[in-house]
């Protein structure tokens, strides 16, 4: 932890699940709890393909971030609800790119911050903050948003299978905030779990708002993400909106998922 910053007291509620954790142990990480594992098992029973997805979706952070800072010279990201430490990190791929490139992780799910300042908060040019993504205005009054975000410079901010998190009238409010801060020329990364099928989007849904004590979003539609980026105004980036595997994929070696009962899909779009 950077000298300054405060640590994190809250408690880790070990007896309910959490988002995080979850996607760790889909992942194959070690940072989970038996609370998280049951909720996994009753996930892969309505969607059995969700490591794949998760995998998959991991994978495509990685380029989308290299794409982002090789072909766009992206110098700063915003990590939005960034979940536990994996192998190569927003961080790690931007600054392999550019040693210079800089990184805020945000995240309030406490387990995360405790990894994540062990993990991520390695340089002077990455700070992970204790923050709810919803309060923007705190998050970008923080010192280390300041420090390392300048405001007239364009901004990477990613949303990366996080808004199906949050409620639906949250959604709309945090990405118009977030965009009021940035110059043209940022860019969004927006993708979220969609289905179109209604029983898939209801019975995860209904299972994810009770292990989490409704603190959960639910699953959406393809036409739900087109219309944030419709909503923002954004200009989408060449291949366009799609289920993100094939994302500007660069091979075809993948996870493969056996249906296409839900699917991470997004893209990226840029501020005008």
């Amino acid at each position: 932890m950077r000298d300054g910053a405060k640590p994190d007291f809250r408690t880790i509620d070990t007896a309910t699940p959490s988002v995080a954790r979850m996607y760790d142990w889909l992942l194959g990480g070690i940072d989970h709890y038996e609370a998280d594992r049951v909720a996994c098992a009753d996930l892969l029973e309505i969607v059995p393909d969700s490591q794949a997805l998760a995998l998959n979706n991991r994978d495509f952070l990685r380029r989308v971030v290299r794409y982002l800072a090789e072909e766009h010279g992206m110098r700063q990201f915003i990590d939005h609800g960034s979940g536990l430490p994996t192998m190569d990190n927003v961080h790690e791929v931007a600054q392999r790119v550019d040693p210079s490139c800089r990184v805020v992780y945000i995240d309030s799910d406490p387990i995360v911050l405790a990894h994540g300042r062990s993990k991520l908060d390695r340089n002077d040019r990455t700070a992970v903050l204790s923050a709810d993504m919803r309060d923007v205005e705190s998050t970008f009054a923080h010192p280390d948003v300041k420090r390392l975000i300048r405001p007239d410079e364009p901004t990477a901010a990613l949303f990366v299978s996080v808004l199906h998190c949050i409620k639906d009238h949250e959604v709309l409010p945090l990405l118009d905030q977030v965009k009021q801060r940035l110059v043209p020329g940022s860019l969004f990364v927006i993708c979220q779990l969609v289905s179109d099928r209604a029983d898939v989007r209801d019975r995860v849904t209904d299972l994810m708002r009770e292990a989490t004590h409704d603190t959960w979003g639910r699953v959406r539609t393809k036409e739900d993400v087109v219309s944030y980026f419709e909503h923002l105004g954004l200009d989408v980036v060449e291949p366009g909106l799609m289920n993100v595997t094939g994302w500007r994929a660069v091979s075809d070696v993948v996870p493969r998922q056996r249906t296409q009962d839900w699917e991470e899909w997004g893209g990226v779009g840029i501020v005008r």
